[in-house]
């Protein structure tokens, strides 16, 4: 006789009635590897339970959170990239964009719309990092200064919503181009006295940092946003000297000044009409709008 017996215990499942999990319904932290429904994620922001951390997001997300009942008005919406380089790597420039557009359902790395956030009229242009590493080529930069034309014409607050990894490569120097064409653009708006507020989001690099990013009447971030110019790498070898831990994160570039304050995203919307209550411009009449603008 045996001296080990085996004792099932709980329900057991025969094998050919056990079912995969489907994908979708659960979500792991990155940070802290706690475990939530996909629906409790969502209902957070995604933000985690736990330790706080911010997924990116895109701009879906970020204009069903911010605009009443997700309702707004797209901007530009067709605008598309050309090919002025003829640029191949890989792939044909053209190529890589069409794959893109149909993998995300998106025309380019940002879009632009304008609604109510909490019955208060804004601009938003979002950037969307899943569109070639959010990179800022022709179309970025031209639906960004079409934005604020359309937001200093109707004198509107424009609120830019970064989420990069700098230039893209395929365009070269037509997409450095788009760095002086938009900052041209916020002076302009400036002048006429419209609020611009940025807001920097994981990870904002390169030449969106370097332009529009940085150039707002208040710049804001999410927590533990990446932030930063050159990565930590070629700075090191640059420099010849160890960096700070987490130099590069939102808190990091908070303490030295560079940013006025971080938001949760859960209370992203009420701080944001908060802020535009208070900088909110005076009216004037249409007719001297578009003089203004011409």
């Amino acid at each position: 006789m045996s001296w080990f017996k085996r004792v099932e215990k709980g329900i057991v499942t025969p094998t050919e009635q056990k079912k995969e999990t489907p994908d979708g319904l659960w979500y792991k932290c990155p940070e802290c590897k706690t475990v939530a429904s996909m629906a409790e994620h969502k209902r957070l922001h995604y933000t985690c339970a736990k330790c706080n951390h911010h997924d990116r997001i895109d701009s879906a997300e970020y204009f069903e959170l911010l605009f009443d009942d997700n309702q707004f008005v797209e901007l530009d919406e067709s605008l598309t990239s050309g090919d002025p380089l003829h640029f191949v790597d890989t792939k044909a420039y053209p190529q890589r964009v069409a794959a893109t557009q149909k993998s995300t359902g998106l025309k380019d790395a940002v879009r632009t719309a304008h609604g109510q956030l909490n019955g208060l009229d804004l601009v938003v242009a979002c950037m969307d990092f899943k569109f070639i590493g959010g990179s800022m080529g022709s179309v970025v930069g031209e639906k960004i200064a079409r934005a604020i034309d359309y937001a200093r014409l109707n004198r509107i607050p424009f609120l830019m919503i970064s989420k990069s990894g700098g230039a893209r490569m395929m365009e070269a120097g037509y997409s450095l181009m788009q760095m002086a064409k938009t900052s041209a653009k916020l002076a302009l708006l400036s002048e006429a006295g419209i609020p611009y507020i940025s807001m920097l989001t994981d990870p904002t690099t390169g030449g969106v940092t370097a332009s529009f990013a940085m150039l707002g009447d208040f710049n804001i971030a999410e927590p533990g946003a990446l932030i930063g110019f050159a990565g930590p790498r070629v700075i090191k070898e640059t420099i010849g000297k160890d960096l700070p831990k987490d130099f590069q994160s939102a808190e990091f570039v908070l303490e030295h000044g560079f940013l006025d304050f971080i938001v949760d995203r859960k209370q992203l919307k009420q701080q944001l009409a908060d802020l535009i209550t208070m900088l909110r411009p005076a009216e004037v009449p249409a007719t001297q709008a578009q003089a203004t603008l011409r």
